[in-house]
């Protein structure tokens, strides 16, 4: 359920602001334009906002900001500690993950940002489908992350970190679960969502889904 990464997010937490911030040659460019990135996640969102992959609060700050009730979920204990350091109480941030939290609030929109594709394509359709039935209708699926256009595209960004000497980053592209908008829009539209892709920069969408109304 993405937590096989917990304790990469764990050692993280610490330099996480300085990698989003650019100060990591080889992410540079995966988090290009990071705050306009976090302030578009947080314009398409509206009402109550189930944030998951909270992180170090950063998207979480957005949204408070905008004036939206937030349920904010992060299964790492460091990052938490990291972000509610920095939202100095503005809210209690809840362990969970995208497969496992409370499914008993009325959500508006559920957002996240860099996060989604630490599940497989399987995991991914089993939460597409819990958020069917929190959202309400006409509710919102709004999420930042890197993914591909085709298969082929996700190979040869594997190619080009390695040519350029970014180990580190060829290594996440080919362990974690980074999939392609066509696998993404049939869940999405499996589970009764109209979905637009955006693309932010070299690496990095903006998904868009909107609960279609069954009645």
């Amino acid at each position: 359920m993405g937590r096989e990464f917990l304790e990469v997010f764990d050692e993280w937490a610490s330099t996480y602001d300085h990698t989003v911030g650019g100060d990591d040659l080889e992410y540079r460019e995966v988090f290009r334009g990071y705050p306009s990135i976090l302030k578009e996640v947080s314009r398409r969102s509206y009402g109550h906002v189930m944030e998951f992959g909270t992180g170090t609060g950063n998207l979480t700050d957005f949204l408070l900001e905008a004036g939206y009730e937030v349920t904010a979920i992060e299964p790492s204990k460091a990052m938490r500690e990291v972000a509610n350091k920095k939202l100095k109480g503005k809210i209690n941030i809840l362990d969970g993950d995208f497969l496992d939290f409370p499914n008993s609030l009325s959500i508006d929109t559920i957002a996240s940002t860099y996060a989604f594709h630490h599940l497989t394509d399987t995991e991914k359709e089993t939460a597409i489908g819990k958020y069917q039935n929190i959202l309400k209708a006409g509710g919102k699926i709004v999420f930042a992350d890197t993914m591909f256009e085709t298969k082929e595209e996700h190979d040869q960004a594997i190619k080009e970190a390695k040519l350029k000497g970014y180990m580190n980053l060829a290594k996440d592209l080919q362990t974690e679960y980074y999939t392609t908008i066509p696998i993404l829009r049939e869940i999405l539209e499996k589970h009764h969502f109209s979905v637009r892709f955006t693309r932010l920069n070299s690496f990095v969408w903006i998904l868009e889904a909107v609960r279609k109304d069954e009645g």
